[in-house]
């Protein structure tokens, strides 16, 4: 499977990937994410904890759109590596 990383570049592609990732977020742990902002904004270091937590959300969002938008192999790709497989088994 081809890896496209060149297609989240750009302010475009860096706000689809945090969106993502803030998705994936609010779905899976959406209690903890409350607590935790509570927390985080009692910090003094909370400038710091905000950029880190913008480069978690992003590496998430590419890890979920990547395991979404992935391109399924081709039709007659599978067909040929089966009859190949076929044919080696002989």
């Amino acid at each position: 499977m081809t890896r496209e990383t060149d297609r989240w570049k750009g302010l475009d592609g860096q706000a689809v990937l945090l969106m993502a990732g803030l998705t994936d977020l609010a779905v899976s742990t959406l209690g903890s994410a409350l607590g935790t902002v509570r927390g985080l904004l009692r910090r003094s270091d909370a400038a710091e904890l905000a950029s880190e937590a913008e480069r978690d959300l992003t590496a998430r969002g590419r890890l979920v759109l990547d395991r979404y938008t992935a391109v399924p192999p081709a039709h007659l790709e599978i067909l040929a590596r089966r009859a190949l497989a076929r044919q080696v088994g002989r």
